[in-house]
């Protein structure tokens, strides 16, 4: 992988080499690790960690924290290691599948475990024609399981935390509700009154607070986008900008 960019993230707190035509992290993966709620000396587990955006993103975030990430794709688990080592973050990154994990990892638990798992259904959807882009986006691996597996390498009280969009909500409740407790749930919506496209959810093993529904997080000023520059709320851009926490509990 050589046709490579290098994006800020977190205000220029964090800079990530992503590949120029494959699949590229945005702001999922930052909102992602701002709704985790780590503190120093906790661990982490990534499951598609890609370029490492989400886990490096909390590492820059929280100081202290020991992150491991689970990478399918050779290309992007090595970029996600270059990242790791250029940003002077420690970030242990595996490559495997996650239906087949090492023992190691298979034997730890974790305070921690994150997912931005495939958003499209791939019998449902049309491949993307970059590779790495088509299996970040639709992977074969079913999102049962990608709950499931994540759900086994938690620590007790620990947490799972993902985003998905909001199509596959009542799959993802479905799953979740039967491994973990104290679900809550944070829609996300492009604008005031518009309906939320993604969300995410987070849960705690043996956890038995109420199920809880946020009010949508609401990313970009106005009710339309009427021209072109930066329109985030004033909560996203702390959120993307400062490093802001993304408190769910």
């Amino acid at each position: 992988m050589t046709d490579l960019t290098r994006d800020d993230f977190l205000g220029g707190r964090l800079r990530l080499y992503q590949p120029a035509n494959g699949y590229r992290a945005g702001v999922d993966p930052v909102l992602l690790a701002a709704a985790t709620p780590i503190k120093s000396g906790e661990t982490l587990l990534e499951l598609g960690c890609g370029v490492g955006a989400a886990s490096l993103c909390a590492a820059t975030r929280v100081a202290g924290i020991r992150a491991t990430g689970i990478e399918l794709q050779p290309d992007y688990a090595d970029l996600a290691r270059r990242n790791a080592a250029e940003n002077d973050l420690p970030f242990d990154v595996i490559t495997a599948d996650l239906r087949a994990l090492p023992a190691d990892i298979r034997n730890t638990q974790f305070d921690h475990v994150i997912m931005n798992p495939p958003y499209y259904l791939r019998d449902a959807s049309t491949p993307a024609t970059d590779k790495g882009r088509d299996t970040a986006l639709g992977g074969d691996t079913p999102l049962a399981d990608w709950i499931t597996i994540g759900a086994k390498r938690i620590a007790p009280r620990g947490y799972l935390t993902l985003i998905q969009r909001i199509d596959r909500l009542p799959e993802t409740v479905a799953v979740v509700h039967s491994l973990l407790g104290s679900i809550v749930i944070q829609p996300i919506a492009p604008r005031q009154g518009r309906e939320s496209g993604l969300f995410i959810l987070s849960a705690r093993k043996n956890g038995r607070a109420a199920f809880k529904l946020r009010p949508p997080l609401v990313m970009h000023d106005g009710v339309a986008h009427t021209a072109d520059g930066e329109s985030y709320t004033t909560v996203v851009k702390s959120i993307l900008r400062d490093g802001a926490e993304l408190r769910l509990f």
